[in-house]
Formats: structure tokens, sequence, C-alpha cells
């Protein structure tokens, strides 16, 4: 008699699963740890609104809720945003912010702060705008005969992104000297007064443009082996690479917009996905849970340093990607 067999349960199940669990249970302890400590039952049952005590009510919805919300939904953008261009690139450095589209929504918020003194609204609107255009620019530069992706797309972002960098300095040097001090720190990226109102619009690009590239994931993967193998396997491949940017731009924008430009999150979190789950798909939904982790963990991290400054998150994900770029580069041959 044969012996009983479970079905095997994929591995990017349990990844993704253990992913997620690891993303709620850090969110807890970020609200939980302040300025005011709460233990884990009192920030649970704040935030399932059945608290007794008024304070953790207060702080947990008002503050940190959303605080973690935003975390999350940054991290999830930026996740599936840099394992939509990886895979589009073909390549491990083709992230939003190696290619320019970080930067170019830098470039509308800090010219909505210096030019025109603008609040958090309409710098938040002004960097959807400068991303979208920024990624239209590089689109547009990077398409031969009728396609576009690979190298080509890196390189064309890479000179953009140079460019639009020039022009972020160079506006900081010529404005006035508060808006100037207050554009660079948007430009730290930062979690700090974050309410529902940058929640909630984070929260609405996830949920509308994720499940599009999820649609398209397979469409991807095949692309990977090549346009004409793609094609010949019933592939409509630029439309279908063309909506595929426009969804990962968008919540790029989107996450950008929100807490300012985060480096390598949208870089290293596809990789760490993909070496973990040891799929040939492409690691959307992974990536996007990667992401959701690291930020979290960083913004963790940067509440519990043992130092007196505080360390916006978008430096803090700076130091730990820079650290695994370097990493990167030094173990990989196809780069």
């Amino acid at each position: 008699m044969n012996a009983l067999r479970l079905p095997a349960v994929p591995r990017t199940a349990v990844v993704g699963t253990a992913l997620a669990a690891t993303t709620a249970l850090l969110g807890v302890l970020a609200m939980q740890t302040g300025t005011i400590s709460f233990s884990f039952t009192e920030v649970m049952a704040a935030v399932f609104g059945v608290s007794d005590n008024p304070q953790a009510g207060m702080v947990i919805h008002r503050i940190r809720l959303p605080r973690t919300v935003t975390a999350i939904g940054v991290g999830l953008c930026l996740g599936a945003a840099g394992a939509t261009f990886q895979s589009i690139s073909r390549n491990a450095l083709g992230s939003p912010d190696i290619i320019g589209f970080t930067t170019g929504a830098a470039t509308g918020a800090v010219a909505q702060i210096i030019l025109f003194n603008a609040g958090p609204a309409a710098t938040a609107l002004a960097a959807i705008a400068g991303g979208l255009l920024a990624a239209a620019a590089v689109y547009a530069l990077s398409v031969r005969g009728g396609v576009s992706g690979g190298y080509r797309l890196i390189l064309v972002g890479i000179g953009i992104g140079a460019m639009l960098g020039a022009v972020n300095t160079l506006l900081l040097l010529k404005g006035n000297e508060d808006l100037a001090l207050q554009a660079q720190m948007w430009l730290s990226g930062s979690l700090a007064a974050r309410t529902w109102e940058h929640a909630v619009p984070v929260v609405i690009a996830v949920v509308l443009l994720l499940p599009v590239l999820m649609v398209q994931g397979r469409s991807l993967g095949l692309l990977e082996m090549g346009d004409d193998v793609a094609r010949a396997l019933g592939v409509r491949v630029e439309a279908s690479r063309l909506a595929s940017m426009a969804a990962a731009v968008g919540l790029t924008a989107v996450a950008t917009a929100a807490v300012g430009p985060i480096a390598f999150v949208a870089l290293a979190a596809p990789q760490l996905a993909a070496r973990l789950t040891r799929s040939v798909q492409v690691p959307l939904g992974t990536g996007a849970l990667m992401g959701a982790a690291l930020m979290v963990a960083c913004d963790l991290l940067t509440q519990n340093l043992p130092i007196a400054v505080h360390v916006p998150i978008g430096l803090m994900t700076g130091l730990v990607g820079g650290c695994y770029l370097l990493w990167l580069v030094t173990r990989s041959r196809s780069i």
C-alpha cells in the first residue's frame, strides 16, 4: 500500500504567507513603541476599535496606525513596481529609483515647493505628475522600432534620472533658504506626521493597480524569454509591456508622493523574494510583500536607534539597501 502523500505546498505560497505574517508582526511592534509605549493587547484593542483606554485609542488611530498603513502600502507599491521593471528590463538594476522615475517624482515635488511654496496636497500631486512625465520620457526615448525594454530602457532611464537630479540640485541652490530646507526634508523620505490623508491614496493605488500587474504576471514571465517567443505564445508584446509599465509607474508615483523618495526597496525586494521562493515566475506578489516587510522593518529600526538624531526612513533604506547593492554587484555575473 502506497503511503498517503499530502499535496506539496507551493514554496511561493509559504514564503508569501510568512512575509505577510512578518509584516503584520513588525507593524504591531512599530505601533507599540514610541514616546508612550503600549502593550500588544492595547494595540490590538485600539486597532479593532474596542479599546477601553482613550489614550491608546487616540494615539494608535490618529498617529501610529496611519503611519504603519502608509509604510505597508508604500512597500507593496515599490516591491511590485520593482519586480515589474526588473522583468521588463531583464536586469536586477532595472528598478524605478535607478531608472529615473522616482527622481522625476522628486523633481515635480521640489519644483512645487521651491517655485510655488505649495502645501502637502499640491506637492503630492506634483510628485505624481513628475513621475508620470519622467516615465513617459523614458519610454518614448527607449522605444526603437516599436519595441522598448532591455538595457536601452535602463540606460535612457539613468540618463534622464541624472539630468533630473541636476535640476533638483539647481532648484535647491537657487530657491529661498526656508523653502529649500523644506524641500530637502521632503527629499529625505519620511513617515513622520503621516495621517490617513497620506495612507488612503496609497491603499487605493494598491487596490486598483496591483491586480493589473498580477493579471500581466504570466505575460511578463513570457516576455523574459524574448519578444519573438512571447509573441509566438500569444502575448501582445508591446501592449502588455506598456500596460505593466503604466501600472508600475502609477504605483511608484503614488508611493513617492506619500512619503518622498525611498531608496533601494524597489531594487532589493523582488531580488530577495526571488531568492526565497526559488521560482522562475516574476515575483510580483512576494516582491510586494517583501517591500512591505522591509519598509516596516526600517521604520521600526529608525524609531529604536540608540541615538538622539531622528533618521528619516528614506536614509535608513538607503543605508540598508546600499549594503545589499554592494553584495549583489560582487556576487552577480549578469550585471
